[in-house]
């Protein structure tokens, strides 16, 4: 098992023992990717989690196995050469096809058949073909069994083969990759539903085959047929080529009459033999394999699919924090108001109100002057904005309250509020006040949630949103942990997936992330601590509750004494717990408690070449190399001594939306604007421009180069420059470029730059029938609590490397003067459906 894994992943054998038996010793990933690299060969938590899966399936494999023999043992049927080849399978599919004879099942055809004493009959035409099948069928004719004339004997004889036909395992293994690469998944509407599936549009006539189809079609289609809108079939060919679907199905009875060993010569069973083989084709054999290569594609869709959720939600959960300032959260509303919450640097709550500045109440002035009493009452530095309903009249509230703050002698701070990706020092006094738009996806989740309701007693319901938003401006991570992880929103079709193991892959990136942040076990909540590697519920409970009847820890070995926290735990976890100000400064580190003997040495060598900031760098990590300590750890911890306590995510910074630009028919072609990336699917990024819809960058413009997997060149939260190719307010559609040289008024079909075909128009597909996944997602207005916009401000500065001096943002911009590449495309089907199935605005 080892060996297999280890060819997979293209690592040795040895690290995978390691990492297995320390995996089954009870350590966690976080722990051994980070304390454990000696062991397991420097392995990281990425290939960690790949190992960590694959070993669950071939356990569970193994445990089939096992069933599987003693099953087929149980009913005397378990030869060598069928021991052989359980053993030998190397996929649960594989193990269920040699499983499926033996299998208990109701009383089938064949099996009546064989009862009724017609298994001879069949036996002979199949070896026999020059007797006459009339004449000997009627040798077996039954009235105990209802065989009273020849034709009955030979239907049940022909079942007999049709079953022995269908459930050959070797048969269906080669039929079924051939099927694979050159059937066609086909889709049609079904009638009457025209009009309530237009989502579904792309699909209602629409054939590729199922080899290579991607995740998001592969989801869409079953989302279609779910959703009683499209009716699925695979064919042995293209549907609507009359000629290639009766050779290709010709070819695939072919096959079947070999396998049988039946051929035409015109001996007298010759034609009924044929019969029976096409029969078994297009009765048994095409409709098993097409259930599989349904199971298939779902299978590869769904772990595409779990992917990119997973890969999203770290991006998110990684987002850069705005730190320790004070911060205005404002839950959007109409008739039910804006709620807002004050909190201070430590995520204090430290006022709440509920202003009525929009419709039907429009008390505007009564509304900024409550918060312009807040903002100066408490300083406040940030402002959040959720990205729900009446977020943009929200904003230009917020706008005005900038101003407002800016301008007058009382005012806090000084300076403008327009700035472009400002970069925040969350510790300099001269940081300007800025505005945010901020996911509130599962802010109304967790308000009616009973962590909420022991995190903020007594608080209204309504008001608890505003807190989580402010809170997430300024630690992501630390407040997003307290939502389940599906609620965050940044998945393609995570309601269609296995939830058993979409929850496996979220509660793994979530743990990671958490540890690779690392957590101060003096202010952290339980549900921040609960992720930390060992600790879990029940022990994150004990720790705030040892931390409030004892005070603020002191060291980390006092964790010792939390009820229940044993030395495992404490093995795993000491390392991602940080105390601030303790006895201990090593106790603020990553390094873990364990390698204190060796970070002291190191530092007692640093100190003595003086205080520079290059003393680390001198040291040589060979010299601190022991028998408990490799040159991995020892490398770590130097890190770590030269910077102690980093984070590893990126600096805040913030998209600030052009003024004037509020909706998609303010939007021109060949706008520059500025923009946050709300979700990255497989067929490109949708970026936030401050319309409330999400625009679409095609993966093919997202770089003059070819780009296999968009999270390459974007991810989830970064702030970035775009430039407008086409706006359609009816159909609340727009196509977005990364490329800021394209030119939107270029002819259809033209080249990309980077050698990508020209997407707009392109098909995929090896038939003609365009592929449906090249449009724009429809529109997802901010109606409640949705998935996130544009959560946190920036995973980085915007890209100014595709441009120069930056144009215009509320005019188009002069075409430049070069060949003109194709447009990237307007729509895409996909993006429809993951729009309706909530996947972005």
């Amino acid at each position: 098992m080892a060996a297999q894994i280890a060819a997979e992943l293209g690592v040795q054998a040895w690290q995978v023992k390691a990492a297995v038996d320390l995996l089954d010793a009870g350590s966690t990933v976080p722990f051994i990717a980070r304390y454990r690299k000696e062991a397991t060969g420097t392995l990281d938590d990425t290939q960690l989690r790949e190992l960590e899966e694959r070993l669950r399936y071939l356990r569970e494999l193994e445990d089939r196995r096992r069933t599987v023999l003693e099953a087929i043992a149980a009913q005397g049927a378990l030869t060598l050469e069928l021991q052989a080849a359980v053993l030998g399978a190397d996929t649960k599919s594989r193990l269920e096809d040699i499983y499926l004879p033996f299998k208990s099942k109701r009383r089938t055809k064949a099996q009546i058949a064989r009862e009724a004493g017609l298994e001879p009959l069949a036996t002979a035409l199949l070896e026999r073909p020059e007797l006459d099948p009339d004449r000997e069928a009627a040798k077996y004719l039954n009235a105990d069994h209802s065989i009273g004339d020849p034709a009955a004997a030979l239907a049940g004889a022909r079942s007999i083969l049709v079953e022995r036909v269908a459930q050959d395992a070797d048969l269906a293994a080669t039929l079924r990759e051939r099927l694979w690469t050159q059937g066609r998944m086909v889709s049609r509407v079904k009638k009457g539903k025209d009009a309530e599936g237009q989502k579904f549009k792309d699909y209602f006539d629409f054939s590729q085959a199922p080899a290579g189809m991607p995740s998001h079609r592969v989801l869409a289609l079953l989302r279609g047929e779910k959703d009683g809108v499209l009716e699925l079939d695979l064919t042995e060919a293209e549907p609507d080529d009359d000629a290639a679907l009766t050779a290709a199905r010709g070819r695939y009875e072919a096959a079947v009459a070999r396998f049988l060993g039946v051929a035409d010569r015109g001996r007298p069973a010759d034609a009924w033999l044929v019969q029976t083989a096409q029969l078994a084709w297009r009765s048994r054999v095409l409709a098993r394999l097409a259930a599989d290569l349904r199971s298939r594609m779902f299978a590869a869709a769904e772990d595409e699919a779990v992917r990119v959720f997973a890969a999203n939600l770290r991006d998110v959960l990684l987002a850069a924090p705005a730190g320790n300032r004070t911060t205005l959260g404002l839950d959007p509303g109409l008739r039910t108001g804006v709620k807002v919450a004050v909190v201070d640097g430590t995520g204090k709550v430290v006022a709440t109100d509920t202003v009525y500045p929009h419709a039907p109440a429009r008390k505007w002035d009564e509304a900024l002057r409550t918060l312009v009493k807040l903002a100066r009452t408490h300083g406040v530095e940030l402002v959040a904005i959720g990205n729900g309903t009446a977020s943009r009249e929200t904003d230009k509230l917020a706008a005005e309250l900038l101003k407002q703050l800016t301008s007058g002698p009382d005012s806090p701070v000084h300076g403008s509020a327009s700035q472009t990706s400002a970069q925040l020092n969350p510790t300099s006094p001269a940081a300007k006040p800025q505005k945010i738009v901020v996911s509130e996806a599962g802010a109304s989740v967790y308000s009616a949630s009973a962590l909420a309701a022991a995190e903020l007693p007594g608080m209204d319901v309504s008001l608890r949103g505003a807190v989580s938003i402010a809170r997430r401006l300024q630690d992501p991570l630390a407040e997003l942990v307290k939502i389940e992880p599906k609620s965050i929103g940044v998945g393609q079709y995570q309601h269609d997936v296995t939830a058993a193991k979409l929850d496996r892959s979220l509660d793994a990136v979530v743990e990671d992330c958490v540890n690779a942040v690392g957590v101060d076990v003096n202010t952290a909540s339980p549900a921040l601590l609960s992720r930390v590697a060992g600790v879990g519920p029940l022990l994150s409970e004990n720790i705030v509750a040892y931390r409030n009847e004892h005070g603020p820890f002191r060291k980390r070995s006092e964790l010792k004494k939390v009820p229940r926290l044993g030395a495992k735990a404490f093995e795993q976890c000491a390392g991602f717990l940080r105390i601030s100000g303790g006895a201990e400064p090593l106790d603020a580190s990553s390094v873990h408690p364990e390698a204190y003997p060796v970070a002291r040495k190191i530092k007692t060598a640093a100190s003595a070449k003086g205080q520079t900031a290059e003393r680390y760098a001198a040291l040589n990590p060979q010299d601190f190399v022991d028998g408990a300590f490799g040159l991995p750890t020892v490398q770590d911890i130097i890190a770590e001594l030269e910077k102690p306590g980093r984070d590893p995510r990126p600096v805040f910074a913030a998209a600030t939306f052009s003024e004037g630009i509020e909706k998609i028919s303010d939007l021109r072609p060949g706008m520059v604007l500025e923009g946050t990336v709300t979700n990255v699917a497989a067929f490109g990024a949708f970026v936030d421009v401050g319309v409330h819809q999400d625009g679409l960058v095609h993966v093919s413009a997202l770089a003059n180069r070819f780009v296999s997997d968009p999270r390459e060149v974007v991810k989830s939260g970064q702030v970035v420059r775009v430039k407008v190719l086409e706006a359609d307010p009816e159909r609340k559609r727009i196509s977005l470029t990364l490329r800021l040289d394209d030119d939107p008024s270029a002819p259809v079909g033209g080249p990309a730059p980077g050698g990508r075909p020209a997407a707009r128009n392109a098909s995929t597909q090896q038939t003609g029938k365009q592929a449906p996944d090249r449009q724009q997602a429809p529109d997802r207005q901010r109606s409640g609590k949705q998935a996130p916009g544009n959560q946190q401000p920036g995973r980085q500065a915007p890209d100014r490397q595709q441009s120069g001096k930056q144009p215009d943002r509320r005019t188009p911009a002069a075409p430049a003067q070069r060949s003109k590449p194709a447009p990237v495309p307007a729509d895409t089907a996909m993006a429809q459906a993951l729009r309706n199935a909530g996947l972005g605005r």
